[in-house]
């Protein structure tokens, strides 16, 4: 293949250019497989501060379900500042910082498998399988590789990829720099790759003792014990809709999720020492050992009700970094061992994964274009109904919407905040995801949904009453409306109306 032919230990600018086409056309291949959405999901959390820094009116209510977050990270703040002085529209702005989370996690992959392996094309195995995944899911932790959409876990994945190799090459300076970075854009997931690395280097001083170097992890992983707060009942409403956060509700093949990267690289240290790839057995010693200890932690939080609330820490994210530096393996091994220079292995292997992958995005958004591009117009309903929102509804607007919305057949978990850049009342999708982490939350939130179940029931005495109890004055209701409602915009899933 022509990807073989790329030296990786040459530092000629042909050969830098050659690493970077490829890492561009892998990047656009990513998007055409794993699709861009960049208002679905968890941007509903993360966007709304951006948008906040840019616009100060917006959400004059409900900020306190997006501030949050928004004070423990930088990241609002860094892309509100990157729009301002490239002057880029926030969509531009947001797909381009997409573009860019990918090329840098396969760069970061790219210099990981360089460490790991002599040959560019098992480098580039890695990298390609790196791309072709990224969004499977990550156990049962509620996590893809990297989201479709611009948000702090993306930057901080490949800023923990960084780290790894950094610490692998002794260039501790860096590894820190890295460190600082992705602490600055999410508030957890800096830690994994963290204790990853200190694990790594106790296990290296000592001889891979693992018995010394779990109880240094363990303190540094359980500062907040001693802070957490009693769970109350509402914020026990919430732990409910996350089992994610609680290992025993875990299904069956969410466990082999953890199992069975741990036995894989159990097993690539044994290869990897017969085949004398130092750093791959020095590294998946460390993972399995790391792993360990954090379903040891899971487990521990996860069996005392009181410590209900300290679930939310969620010890197996540290997946995420493990899956990634694993599927560098499996494509590394698989190039130098199994699909060599033969292109038709190469496509047998890609071609259904990648295949795989698309259908099943596409299954997940069903009624929104694959690849929604900046500018375009929106395909799916709900989002074409939050657009005329933004456009034609008062800044100060505050809108009902059921609290489940987001979960609705056709919705395709289109946030409204992120996408109508009005103010809305809580719901039960995305705000308690936020209450989850944040418990004190909690009661407002459960009064709020309270107050709009159940939705599907709802008269206009009710809508009254949202509007009496918490100034909402806009409804969207679902086709074929509610009778007594003032509606200026309709289409075929949705109503946009006004609260006499």
């Amino acid at each position: 293949m022509a990807l073989a032919a790329i030296n990786p230990l040459s530092n000629s600018p042909l050969s830098n250019w050659k690493t970077v086409l490829g890492l561009s056309l892998l990047t656009a291949g990513a998007v055409l497989v794993h699709g861009y959405h960049p208002y679905a999901e968890d941007a509903e959390i993360y966007l709304p501060g951006v948008e906040k820094i840019l616009h100060p009116d917006l959400f004059p209510v409900g900020g306190e379900f997006f501030l949050s977050h928004a004070r423990l990270t930088f990241f609002p703040n860094l892309i509100a500042l990157s729009l301002r002085a490239t002057h880029l529209s926030l969509e531009t702005g947001l797909f381009l910082w997409h573009l860019a989370s990918i090329f840098l996690l396969l760069l970061a992959c790219w210099e990981l498998g360089g460490l790991f392996f002599q040959d560019a094309r098992a480098r580039w195995g890695g990298v390609c399988l790196v791309a072709a995944l990224l969004t499977i899911p990550v156990a049962g932790t509620a996590l893809y590789i990297l989201d479709q959409y611009v948000n702090p876990r993306n930057l901080a994945a490949f800023a923990g990829i960084f780290m790894v190799a950094r610490t692998l090459e002794k260039k501790y300076a860096r590894a820190v720099l890295w460190l600082a970075f992705a602490a600055c854009v999410h508030p957890l997931m800096w830690v994994f790759p963290f204790s990853f690395c200190a694990l790594f280097l106790v296990m290296e001083r000592f001889g891979g003792v693992l018995r010394k170097s779990a109880p240094t992890v363990l303190c540094l992983l359980g500062l907040e014990i001693p802070l957490a707060p009693l769970p109350s009942s509402a914020y026990h409403e919430v732990a409910k809709h996350h089992s994610y956060f609680y290992i025993q509700s875990w299904h069956w093949y969410e466990w082999l999720g953890i199992a069975a990267p741990l036995l894989l690289l159990w097993w690539f240290g044994r290869i990897a020492h017969d085949r004398q790839l130092v750093n791959i057995e020095r590294v998946s010693r460390a993972f399995v050992a790391s792993g360990l200890i954090y379903v040891v932690m899971a487990l521990a939080f996860d069996l005392p009700a009181r410590l209900e609330t300290l679930a939310r820490l969620q010890p197996l994210r540290c997946l995420h970094l493990l899956y990634i530096v694993m599927f560098v393996m499996i494509g590394g091994l698989l190039a130098e061992y199994v699909l060599k220079n033969h292109a038709w292995r190469w496509l047998l292997l890609f071609i259904p994964l990648c295949s795989g992958m698309f259908l099943a995005q596409r299954s997940i958004f069903p009624a929104s274009a694959h690849v929604e591009w900046p500018g375009a117009a929106p395909r799916n309903p709900w989002a074409q109904s939050f657009v005329w929102i933004r456009n034609n509804t008062p800044v100060d607007a505050v809108f009902a919407l059921d609290p489940d919305y987001m979960n609705l057949a056709g919705e395709d978990e289109i946030g409204f905040r992120c996408l109508a850049q009005r103010s809305r009342l809580a719901d039960r999708v995305k705000d308690d995801g936020v209450v989850s982490m944040f418990p004190l939350l909690a009661q407002e939130w459960w009064d709020q949904v309270q107050a709009e179940t159940p939705w599907k029931s709802f008269t206009l005495e009710n809508f009254t009453q949202l509007k009496t109890r918490y100034g909402a004055s806009w409804v969207v209701v679902q086709q074929p409306g509610i009778a007594g409602l003032e509606c200026p915009y309709q289409n075929r899933a949705v109503q946009v109306c006004r609260i006499p």
